[in-house]
């Protein structure tokens, strides 16, 4: 039964297009107009793009945004990109899904600061489409 309950709340929630947050197993999610999900302190959001510009948008929006102490780890399905912008610790993560599809998870601050994260993601966004 709660679980019904549960569902019919996702999909209200999806249809009229509002923010929404629940927490299910002890994990804080949230569902932002379809296309942003934030997930303990993460906001994920996936790109219709390969990894490798998807990559180079992170490099650049770190770049971008005066980063330092960049840290890179790079393998052929993922990779991180730890700095410090603004004097809050980031974390980026980007994963391989699938053929023309990279997801992009963005951690700002120790806990998750949404508003941060969103305004990496734009920009992230923004590099990518100026290819």
């Amino acid at each position: 039964m709660k679980i019904r309950v549960l569902l019919l709340m996702v999909a209200v929630a999806c249809l009229f297009g509002c923010n929404a947050a629940m927490v299910m197993n002890g994990k804080v999610m949230g569902i932002e107009s379809g296309k942003f999900i934030y997930q303990d302190g993460y906001l994920t959001t996936q790109y219709k793009a390969d990894i490798d510009p998807v990559w180079k948008a992170c490099e650049k929006a770190v770049v971008e945004l005066k980063g330092w102490d960049v840290k890179k780890e790079h393998k052929i399905a993922g990779g991180s990109i730890k700095t410090i912008i603004a004097d809050e610790k980031v974390t980026i993560l980007v994963q391989y899904t699938d053929k023309n599809l990279t997801s992009v998870s963005v951690l700002s601050g120790v806990v998750g600061n949404q508003m941060a994260s969103r305004m990496i993601q734009d920009r992230i966004a923004a590099n990518i489409v100026q290819r």
